[in-house]
């Protein structure tokens, strides 16, 4: 039974890392067909080369999904497209997709809202619960920097704020001035664990019990769908749920 749910268990790992690949190679593709295929002149595209080197995607998957943008003569273009709803407990929940074929991914989307207890609703109405914020993550494990030293050398770089937690400082900037911020602390030598500009929400929510079952499982289903590039919420689950 334990080497069951071995196989179980790294096969689930297995299946979310191919997908986060095919979600890495999508976005790849769509900012070296907008940017251009060089990563020095295509902030976008860099950026996503470095995501996907964080999740140890194949340098030569890397390189395929870029070539094939910049070799492109297909007719296939990704729009990218937020959809907002409600999750269990009135959370708020903003689902950013890059698709090829609008009509089924929104009814994929409707379907996952709807078979876990939620439902999708009008553009607008759980946006205003959040702010579009640069962030900058930065390990404290890999930091030879002081607490102090590294709130100081954020700010003078252009960012808004720091949040310092056990783990981890996040670096905040305005959408525009992510690129900057980003730029400046990489002069200075500092490595982001992720580096990305997302909708934080204003206030958050602990969710529990049933409500935080159905919610991870709505999770689970958005991070199975290819056309879903990230989801942004304003819940928190506890280590407990």
């Amino acid at each position: 039974m334990k080497f069951k749910l071995f196989k179980d268990r790294k096969g689930k790992a297995d299946q979310a890392k191919n997908n986060k690949f095919v979600k890495l190679a999508r976005e790849l593709y769509v900012h070296a067909r907008k940017g251009g295929p060089n990563p020095e002149s295509n902030f976008a595209l860099k950026n996503t080369i470095a995501a996907a080197r964080a999740e140890q995607m194949p340098t030569d998957s890397i390189e395929r999904a870029i070539k094939k943008a910049a070799g492109a003569n297909d007719s296939v273009e990704y729009e990218e497209i937020m959809y907002e709803g409600y999750g269990p407990g009135g959370t708020a929940i903003m689902v950013r997709c890059l698709t090829d074929n609008r009509n089924r991914t929104a009814a994929d989307v409707r379907s996952i809202f709807n078979k876990r207890g939620g439902n999708m609703g009008e553009s607008g109405c759980v946006a205003y619960m959040f702010d579009q914020k640069g962030l900058l993550v930065i390990d404290r494990e890999e930091l030879d920097t002081d607490e102090d030293t590294m709130m100081m050398q954020a700010l003078e770089g252009g960012a808004e704020d720091v949040i310092v937690n056990e783990e981890s400082f996040e670096v905040i900037t305005h959408p525009h001035e992510f690129e900057a911020v980003k730029t400046e602390l990489e002069k200075l030598g500092h490595k982001f664990e992720s580096a990305s500009v997302q909708w934080l929400p204003q206030n958050t929510v602990a969710a529990e019990g049933e409500n935080a079952e159905k919610l991870q499982k709505m999770m689970d289903a958005f991070e199975d769908n290819e056309d879903v590039q990230d989801v942004y919420v304003n819940f928190e689950l506890s280590d407990e749920e």
